[in-house]
């Protein structure tokens, strides 16, 4: 019970330290323009130091171990890459027709699946975190190779993306620093046992936030006057946001309802789908998109709400967990008290 609240307070703490990290940037921006400017050049360093820390993270291993739930799996791939990516768009489309940049921006938020915290959420809500583990990696794999094709779909010429650049971005921005993360993980756990390479990469996990947050100020530090220019348009990204999500949880509602999906792969469906990977997105976008601060700040808009969202989510998840429970024949007249045990 200890570590469940450890992990909601600490995921409260991430939206406030984005916030915090907004506020700081846009008031240095606005207050001192020189060093906006140059907390703006720091940002290609600080992309490659969290993007590095994602993919160190990742336990690549845990592929093995889903094949024994091909049919959760296959669930999973349809909604991730199919109807998500589909509602995210439209919805952005609907939204923000009159705003591309922002538009563009959103679109890429919605399409990208969510590689890390997801799977805090899907305990917090008694979902099947194992198999979430195995989901990690394919996550993660499936959007840097869709990456290209959705971004061509989601644009459509409304921002200027330079032929190639994505192919050496993919390259210089994310295999390099693959290349490097993935021998560095499995080294160091060679070397340093399992333990302590465990606490290890609680450590690397606790500082990814700080490094967004750092990331956030620098951006804002540096676009402030540009975001500014459009602030009345984030009330509409907000907006989006809201919807988007809304639809997310109807949309895993009904895969699981038709799937016949147990409660812990329900809840990790659920979680799955409506949690998305905007620190991967942020890096990636700003590599091949330099020069489109307002389509980075969609990605951070989205961000800050995505959290209390998750939070009221995990609890609609554990009611609908109880109320199942309370209707389980075998179980009635028992105390609400055992409920964690069902699974």
């Amino acid at each position: 019970m200890l570590n469940v609240l450890g992990n909601a307070v600490r995921k409260a703490g991430i939206s406030l330290l984005l916030t915090a990290s907004i506020v700081a940037g846009a008031a240095i921006g606005h207050h001192w323009p020189a060093t906006g400017e140059l907390l703006g050049g720091h940002v290609n360093a600080t992309l490659l130091i969290l993007v590095t820390l994602l993919f160190f993270g990742v336990r690549f291993d845990a592929v093995v171990r889903a094949w024994g739930n091909l049919r959760f799996l296959a669930l999973a791939a349809l909604a991730t890459y199919v109807f998500v990516p589909a509602a995210g768009y439209a919805i952005a489309s609907a939204v923000l027709a009159a705003h591309p940049s922002l538009l563009v921006g959103l679109a890429i938020y919605f399409m990208a699946p969510c590689t890390d915290w997801f799977l805090g959420f899907t305990r917090l809500a008694r979902g099947n975190v194992a198999l979430g583990t195995a989901l990690i990696p394919i996550n993660m794999i499936g959007q840097l190779l869709l990456y290209p094709a959705y971004l061509r779909l989601f644009a459509q010429g409304s921002v200027q993306v330079e032929a190639g650049v994505i192919g050496d971005t993919l390259l210089h921005w994310f295999l390099v620093p693959l290349a490097v993360a993935v021998p560095t993980h499995y080294g160091l756990r060679r070397l340093l046992g399992g333990k302590r390479f465990s606490r290890l990469l609680q450590r690397m996990d606790r500082a990814v936030p700080w490094v967004i947050a750092l990331l956030a100020m620098e951006i804002f530090a540096a676009n402030v006057t540009v975001i500014l220019e459009h602030r009345n348009a984030f009330a509409w990204v907000l907006l989006a946001v809201f919807v988007f999500f809304a639809c997310t949880y109807l949309l895993g509602e009904a895969i699981s309802r038709l799937g016949r999906l147990a409660y812990p792969e329900h809840a990790l469906l659920t979680m799955s789908i409506a949690a998305r990977n905007a620190p991967l997105m942020l890096a990636l976008t700003m590599a091949a998109m330099p020069d489109e601060p307002l389509i980075h700040a969609a990605l951070v808009i989205g961000m800050l709400v995505e959290f209390p969202h998750l939070t009221v989510l995990r609890r609609v998840l554990l009611g609908q967990r109880q109320r199942a429970y309370r209707l389980t024949p075998r179980h009635r007249g028992m105390r609400a008290g055992n409920d964690l045990t069902i699974y």
